[in-house]
């Protein structure tokens, strides 16, 4: 006889199990409608959080005041630490602009996704439309979105970040250099220039607001930058926002406006960057204002290190070795700060590693959205920004490549495996002057050298002969990146890498 048993081990027949289950069913009808609409409706009612991203070009790592900073004063960054968290180890995942902001808004290393170095004016290829930015992610949760700044994901109009998920953009299409008074071309006769960069623009939306940036332009894009920032926050603080301020500063060339103009020790950079600290505390005053404090997440950190070739126009990397345009820390490790009152302990500073890949999922979490079906390389780090002093860091390793999808370093836990890769350095010697580069030297590293960031934070002493096992490890992960995302080094094409947008060609 088939049946089912009661919960006192008897038998219940087949027509009472049916009418078993549809008083179930009433029953469980009933709960619903009663409770967990109630749970439903207290879920939808927690407000989201607002998101701001505040991304500096080629800031060094020594250029916060709490990292570190002389010459200039950055007391809204200050406050900011004083009021949430610093991370000390936040690593860029490539020490150059267009790849160090994909990584950013996809939660990608870059090579994965097919960007690569710095992107020029009218590239033929760019951000695919198959990825989802972090604009798109959080459009599943409705949220408000506009990136004011750089964008460097491509030019061309599919390219754009209107297309990608923001609702506003206002700012240049890559970097500040790219125009027709580059100091590469500064020898050059005015109907020369051009042949080297095209006019540079600045966009709003998808139109070309101003078709020839000029130094008047220039030294305005801080203040304005930080004007769309306040104004979007003001219309928004109704609904959640995600708000990426994306600086042109403080890249060469240097420019400021009259009111920060030589208002530090330092000279024109310092100058800029107190502009920049300005601009932050602008837009903590409008969170401030608007009664958003407690439910909005601010970050600040850079895409890379400083381009110390520039000399007196460059940043510092503080303690760090090297600087952009290398995996050594100086080009890779950059100043992180993140506040929110309530939910980030005041003045607290985190040790762990964490990367810009991570933001990714970590503000997926945040706001309840759906991570992409494909893959991403980012693990949620929201404990390591939330104080927690027992988290620890979720990956086992941080794989840094440059130039040509060059696996150049592996970072795990507090050790760094420097593999055999030509690097750019000053040597020793002072950058240039007044916005003029010096040449690089160029050095190799031969063989793999190890090197404890944590105990030795200026990659100074070599430990791979003290410590085989630790060598060998990291070598056997640096086979597996290399199988997954390649090597150009060792003629690897990774099985993981997808491609990149691209224009059909003419």
């Amino acid at each position: 006889m088939s049946g089912a048993r009661d919960i006192r081990g008897g038998i219940i027949r087949a027509g009472q199990l049916q009418r078993v289950k549809f008083l179930a069913g009433v029953l469980a009808i009933v709960w619903i409608a009663q409770f967990g609409a109630t749970t439903a409706t207290a879920a939808d009612e927690a407000p989201r959080p607002n998101i701001v991203l505040i991304y500096c070009d080629d800031l060094g790592y020594g250029d916060v005041g709490v990292f570190g900073a002389k010459g200039f004063a950055t007391p809204h960054l200050d406050r900011m630490a004083a009021e949430g968290i610093r991370l000390t180890r936040f690593y860029s995942a490539q020490a150059v602009c267009s790849a160090s902001r994909t990584a950013l808004l996809t939660g990608c290393y870059p090579n994965r996704v097919g960007i690569k170095g710095a992107l020029g004016p009218r590239s033929k290829v760019g951000i695919s439309d198959h990825e989802m930015t972090l604009a798109e992610l959080v459009k599943q949760s409705d949220y408000a979105t506009a990136i004011f700044g750089k964008w460097h994901l491509g030019d061309a109009p599919r390219f754009l970040p209107t297309r990608h998920g923001f609702d506003e953009y206002f700012g240049l299409p890559y970097s500040n250099d790219m125009w027709p008074y580059h100091p590469a071309l500064a020898n050059l006769k005015a109907d020369r220039k051009k042949q080297g960069y095209p006019d540079l623009p600045l966009i709003e939306g998808e139109r070309v607001k101003i078709a020839e940036v000029t130094a008047k332009e220039q030294s305005q894009l801080t203040t304005w930058y930080a004007e769309r920032a306040v104004g979007f926050i003001e219309r928004n603080k109704a609904r959640p926002f995600f708000l990426y301020v994306a600086h042109s500063m403080p890249h060469v060339p240097l420019h400021v406006s009259d009111k920060f103009r030589g208002t530090s020790s330092q000279g024109l950079y310092g100058d800029v960057i107190q502009e920049i600290d300005w601009s932050v505390g602008e837009i903590l005053g409008a969170i401030k204002k608007n009664g958003l404090d407690d439910r909005t997440l601010v970050i600040f950190t850079s895409d890379n290190g400083p381009w110390l070739n520039y000399g007196n126009h460059a940043g510092s990397a503080g303690p760090l070795r090297e600087g952009k345009g290398t995996s050594w820390e100086g080009g890779v490790r950059e100043p992180f700060v993140a506040r929110w009152p309530g939910k980030i302990p005041a003045g607290a500073v985190c040790r762990q590693p964490a990367m810009t890949i991570d933001l990714f999922p970590t503000i997926a979490r945040l706001v309840g959205a759906k991570l992409p079906e494909h893959k991403i390389d980012g693990l949620d780090v929201w404990p390591l920004i939330a104080g927690d002093p027992q988290a620890k860091n979720p990956h086992e390793a941080y794989y840094f490549y440059y130039a040509d999808n060059e696996l150049q370093a592996i970072s795990s836990g507090s050790m760094k495996l420097h593999l055999p890769h030509a690097y750019r350095t000053l040597g020793g010697r002072s950058g240039g002057r007044d916005g003029l580069p010096v040449n690089y030297d160029q050095r190799k590293v031969t063989t793999p050298e190890l090197y404890d960031v944590d105990a030795d934070i200026s990659e100074a002493k070599d430990v791979a002969a003290e410590q085989p096992t630790v060598v060998e490890r990291l070598l056997a992960l640096a086979e597996q990146a290399r199988r997954d995302l390649g090597d150009s080094l060792t003629g690897k094409v990774g099985a993981g890498v997808r491609e990149p947008g691209r224009l059909a060609e003419e």
